[in-house]
């Protein structure tokens, strides 16, 4: 994470001629907002006088309590390469005020910055995230709307002329880039139209954002390619959905916390305890890390997507794998987030459940190494490995009875999440699906 100060902005926005300063934000939803001033308001923007009209945002306040301030983050300056000319654009990253001067119940960013804190009066100094979010590449209409005809017909690693997406993708590693990001990998995946970059890991907040910035990145890039970019969980029938494996670790100064060279697997006890909070909690946090009714369609055996709550150093068929890598790079990969979550929320949950299992030293089930997807039910009961939620609905159960979860989050933001999501499964459950009219309407 770059280090900026408020003079070092200035002389680079006077220095690249940069014409307009957006100041960009997260709502409940995840969606990116911004309000964009000219560059002759940067002084105004840089001493986080900036107000916005909260009550117009999904989750934020009501409108007798409207007025919020943007205070920005001087690390997250970044000048959009694709702006050009005379007509450069910068970008801040903002957390939430509200006009005493504190940070708003209701940003997630903030939110996140709380738990951290809880982490950090537990005596840890850093809690790092890599996440692998994936995408699809569908192609436009002749009005520029997009459709769900796939841009190729690659698999997984495969390279053009099969991955015809792959001049898009590599565009979009170039902008990343420029931007600063450091790519790892960049690659088709298991679907046809579907695309994979990882880059490297960062601390909680830094990587959020960083999220946040690469969906932007890649929806601007893909339109450059006439294509259209989507992050939704499950976009066709038939094919694996889109995922946002996270792979977070703990740290203690220098020191990887999950790392213990003397463990038989080198795990150490806190790991285990912070896995096992993982697994105790996951039905819990399944809304905030699936929100969408969509994200079930993803969450189904078959399609590599974990349906089972276990964990394994072995496959990849449960809730939580633990890569090989040790040392330093000693991690848990929670492999159920999708890209349609909100970055702060999710990771909040997940560090929130993982600190309540060291917290009361919750013990850890034994690992689950094989198949889970071939296993009967009864086989699953044997072992102890419950299902995740299958749809928004029962996710939304499990949140109202969880209440570290509804912590994690926030009296704001659960109330208002729950809210949100309650309306969208009573409109999804409502509908009559092309599905049903192929079913029944002839037979009955």
């Amino acid at each position: 994470m770059k280090k900026f100060t408020r003079e070092d902005i200035k002389r680079i926005a006077e220095e690249e001629n940069v014409r307009y300063l957006r100041l960009q934000f997260s709502d409940i939803l995840g969606t990116i907002k911004n309000v964009e001033v000219p560059i002759s308001q940067i002084d105004k923007a840089l001493d986080g006088e900036m107000m916005f009209d909260g009550s117009s945002i999904e989750g934020f306040v009501r409108i007798e309590e409207s007025d919020m301030y943007l205070v920005p983050d001087l690390s997250t300056w970044t000048i959009f390469p694709w702006s050009a000319g005379n007509a450069k654009v910068a970008r801040l990253i903002c957390d939430i005020y509200d006009v005493d001067g504190k940070p708003f119940d209701g940003d997630p960013r903030s939110n996140l910055k709380r738990v951290l804190k809880e982490m950090e009066d537990m005596g840890y100094s850093a809690f790092n995230l890599g996440p692998e979010p994936e995408f699809f590449l569908f192609k436009l209409d002749e009005n520029g709307n997009p459709t769900t005809e796939l841009n190729d017909q690659g698999g997984y690693f495969d390279l053009a002329p099969t991955d015809l997406g792959e001049n898009c993708r590599r565009d979009i590693v170039l902008e990343l880039e420029d931007m600063g990001f450091e790519i790892e990998a960049s690659h088709h995946e298991v679907a046809q139209g579907q695309h994979e970059i990882d880059f490297k890991y960062e601390d909680a907040i830094s990587a959020c954002d960083n999220i946040q910035t690469f969906k932007l990145v890649v929806k601007t890039v893909a339109r450059k390619h006439n294509l259209h970019a989507t992050f939704m969980p499950k976009p066709l029938y038939g094919i694996n959905g889109n995922g946002m494996h996270f792979n977070v670790s703990l740290f203690k100064g220098k020191e990887n916390a999950f790392y213990d060279e003397d463990d038989a697997i080198g795990l150490s006890q806190d790991m285990r305890y912070f896995m096992a909070g993982i697994l105790k909690h996951a039905r819990g946090f399944t809304a905030v890390c699936n929100p969408l009714v969509n994200s079930y369609k993803r969450l189904v055996p078959g399609y590599e997507a974990p349906s089972y709550i276990a964990w394994s150093g072995k496959n990849r068929s449960p809730l939580l794998r633990i890569p090989t890598s040790r040392g330093l790079s000693t991690r848990a990969e929670v492999r159920s987030v999708d890209p349609s979550a909100n970055p702060y929320m999710a990771l909040a949950v997940i560090l929130k459940a993982g600190l309540e299992g060291i917290k009361h030293k919750i013990g850890l089930p034994s690992p689950v190494n094989e198949n889970i997807y071939e296993m009967t039910r009864e086989e699953r009961e044997a072992v102890g490995v419950e299902d995740l939620p299958s749809t928004l609905y029962t996710a939304l159960k499990a949140l109202r009875e969880d209440e570290v979860i509804q912590d994690a989050l926030g009296a704001h933001i659960y109330r208002q999440f729950n809210s949100n999501k309650s309306v969208e499964w009573d409109m999804y459950r409502s509908q009559v699906s092309e599905w049903e009219l192929n079913q029944y309407l002839n037979q009955y």
